[in-house]
């Protein structure tokens, strides 16, 4: 249905248009040869309006199962009985289907792979496949776990694997030029020849030691899986001016005035007098600019970062934290947690902080993936900072007075 734009393509021409013809609903029951098939609507998130209707509008009648038992095609100007097909519909981003389609439809949604699954999909069936379309003998290619998962970790960013067969496809026609031309060259191919067939690769955050006061490692829920982000924050004199940058979305934004103002309330709690907060200026910067960054799941890393900064104490190493706050200090459950923990893992990170609502949806993760990890479940914004902030001091620790 991508790029579909008129509605007759839906409920079909009337018989009076020159080269009328049913639509597209009916010529599939007749292609089927049966009225109880199984209809897949492809990119149904892709249509578009224009002049000769709305076919999102014509599909109504299509999937809604109140009507459909009557659907009415205006070629064949009687009414059909579509209540026996099962319609399943796709579509990359549900923002897109209008609403009033959307409430007809029941939504499952599709997480991305993770890494340890594309490299059994590429073992199994990507190379295998590859291997066949390039005429290469499996003997002459071979690839091994490590360099699999460096070429889906550094040189693919996606949630399926379009763009991991694309690799693959790159490094087997690689060795067939080899082969053809007698170059001497191994079959398999290890992690340091993919720079050399590939170019540079683009590397995933990594946990990276600090010594910085107002630093914290957050984790984050993307299209292409999860990710983590780190939070940093720096004090200058000032009148307490609050800036934000980092290409931050509304709710990040809002997130970390919370966090403020959690902070203030509550600054006897922390150690701190009321007044600290008027004499100096705060600036939190998430990095990489260039990437837009919003969701509510970072506001008990931005308060985390905050209290690191006032109190110029270090935040525990290895440690990363999702998870949204009220101004009550209440610590809330977000989503995408299977992402998020298996993105801590690639990133090195040991222990985890999420709300104790969460726990359930940890629970359900496979224990391979979460072994060697330590989880600590929160209600409160208290907890965080006992659990996040150590009481030795950083290095070169400013005196915030």
């Amino acid at each position: 249905l991508g790029g579909l734009r008129d509605e007759a393509e839906i409920r079909g021409h009337r018989k009076t248009y020159i080269g009328a013809m049913p639509g597209r609903i009916i010529q599939n029951i007749k292609k089927a040869n049966t009225s109880n098939p199984v209809f897949i609507l492809d990119e149904i998130d892709k249509l578009s309006s224009g002049v000769q209707g709305d076919p999102s509008s014509a599909l109504l009648e299509v999937l809604d199962p109140e009507q459909n038992q009557n659907f009415h095609d205006n070629y064949v100007e009687v009414d059909y009985d579509l209540s026996k097909v099962l319609f399943v519909a796709t579509a990359n981003s549900l923002s897109r289907i209008p609403a009033p389609l959307r409430d007809r439809m029941e939504i499952i949604e599709v997480n991305g792979y993770t890494v340890e699954e594309k490299v059994e999909i590429a073992k199994r069936h990507l190379v295998p496949k590859q291997l066949k379309e390039n005429g290469i003998k499996k003997e002459d290619f071979k690839i091994g776990k490590a360099a699999l998962e460096k070429l889906i970790e550094s040189y693919t960013a996606e949630s399926g694997v379009r763009g991991l067969e694309k690799r693959i496809s790159k490094l087997i026609r690689s060795r067939a030029k080899a082969i053809a031309m007698e170059e001497p060259k191994g079959a398999e191919v290890g992690v340091d020849e993919l720079v050399d067939i590939l170019g540079p690769s683009h590397d995933r955050s990594k946990y990276t030691d600090n010594d910085s006061a107002g630093v914290v490692t957050g984790l984050a829920w993307t299209p292409i899986g999860g990710d983590i982000l780190f939070i940093e924050s720096s004090l200058t004199k000032g009148k307490g001016k609050l800036t934000l940058t980092g290409n931050l979305g509304d709710v990040m934004k809002e997130s970390a005035v919370i966090a403020m103002e959690y902070l203030k309330s509550n600054a006897e709690h922390f150690g701190l007098g009321q007044d600290i907060f008027d004499r100096y200026n705060v600036h939190i910067h998430v990095p990489e600019g260039a990437t837009p960054k919003d969701g509510p799941s970072a506001g008990i890393t931005i308060l985390t970062a905050l209290a690191s900064l006032f109190t110029q104490r270090k935040v525990k190493k290895y440690l990363a934290m999702t998870g949204e706050i009220t101004l009550r200090g209440k610590v809330l459950p977000v989503g995408g947690i299977k992402e998020k923990i298996l993105a801590a893992k690639r990133a090195n990170i040991k222990e985890i902080i999420v709300s104790s609502k969460n726990k359930k949806h940890i629970e359900e993760i496979e224990e391979r993936y979460v072994k060697g990890l330590k989880f600590h479940y929160v209600d409160v914004m208290k907890e965080v900072v006992d659990l996040a902030l150590t009481k030795e001091k950083v290095k070169d620790a400013v005196e915030v007075v």
